[in-house]
């Protein structure tokens, strides 16, 4: 009778670890600038509700308001039991790599980072093929021959977009001038509108008339800068040609809502790139900047798609060729 009541047991706490298994719900930990930031967040934020809608299910958030709050929120959803739980932000990586090793049976996710453990997924971008792009778009449109970038925080990630973009602008235009800028080194530099429309007005009056942002929540400010100069401005990761219409020539999107959603839908361990020819980076187009990109330049701008998607072109990695370091 005793051994019967062990096998019952033993079978009702099977059972109750694949019940535990099966409605364990994903988590999403937003990084500074919060998940309606507009941009990088925000695209992160529209992937997981992607899955939302699709799955039925429901996720658990959290937003860092500072950088402390980092390693409590990634262990606070493992203690919960979330899985997987998704750190938006190369910020997020030591608080994934500590807690991930806390939680061997439970899944994590970084996007922008590579944490190397058996049960985190790691997601980056080839952010200068996109950029690429949105730079020789830039320079076409450019009635200067003068282009401007204004990054975020100083980190080698942003830098990585002001090479593809740079690159791109001389690809269509080989005299073409490139002045580049960054917010500041910190996190506070995602979140500073004021500070991006001064550094954007400072690249007006050295006579660049279109300026890409990469700067997260920063970039509102880029943007205004340029509509209230009569200038052109380039948004960043979501489609941004909306804020100010008419004066946004296009974005260059950085998928983050492919990457949220595909982790949500189907956890793989190990390391994912997304490129042009993943679908992880493109441009921007719709209603609202359609009289900005003629014909012709859209044609240009898919055939260099085209050739960097085939390998025609290679677009250099500031992370990894050693380009734009000078």
């Amino acid at each position: 009778m005793q051994q019967v009541r062990f096998v019952k047991l033993g079978v009702l706490a099977a059972a109750l670890a694949a019940s535990f298994a099966a409605v364990a719900e994903p988590a999403i930990i937003f990084d500074l600038g919060g998940k309606f930031d507009k941009s990088f967040n925000e695209a992160a934020y529209n992937g997981m509700e992607k899955w939302k809608k699709e799955s039925g299910k429901k996720y658990l958030e959290f937003e860092v308001t500072n950088e402390s709050q980092r390693e409590q929120a990634v262990r606070r959803m493992a203690e919960k039991g979330a899985s997987p739980i998704i750190s938006v932000g190369f910020s997020q990586a030591s608080a994934v790599e500590k807690v991930a090793k806390e939680f061997p049976k439970l899944n994590f996710a970084i996007v922008d980072m590579v944490v190397e453990a058996p049960n985190v997924q790691s997601v980056v971008f080839k952010e200068q093929e996109g950029s690429f792009l949105v730079g020789a778009m830039a320079a076409m449109a450019s009635k200067t021959g003068k282009v401007g970038f204004v990054g975020g925080m100083d980190i080698p990630l942003i830098r990585r977009f002001g090479c593809g973009y740079e690159q791109g602008a001389k690809f269509a235009n080989a005299k073409a001038e490139v002045f580049q800028n960054m917010t500041g080194t910190t996190g506070a530099a995602w979140n500073d509108p004021a500070r991006g429309g001064e550094l954007a007005k400072a690249q007006f009056a050295k006579g660049a008339d279109v300026v890409f942002a990469a700067a997260g929540g920063t970039g509102t400010g880029v943007y205004q800068a340029a509509k209230d100069s009569g200038k052109l401005a380039i948004g960043v990761d979501s489609n941004q040609n909306h804020l100010q219409p008419g004066t946004m020539l296009t974005s260059m999107l950085k998928r983050v809502d492919v990457a949220v959603y595909n982790v949500s839908k189907g956890f793989k361990p190990g390391l994912t790139v997304l490129g042009l020819k993943e679908g992880g980076v493109d441009y921007a187009m719709d209603e609202h900047n359609a009289k900005l990109v003629s014909a012709d330049m859209k044609k240009k701008v898919d055939a260099a798609k085209a050739d960097i998607i085939s390998g025609k072109i290679k677009v250099s990695d500031y992370m990894a060729d050693n380009a734009c370091k000078y």
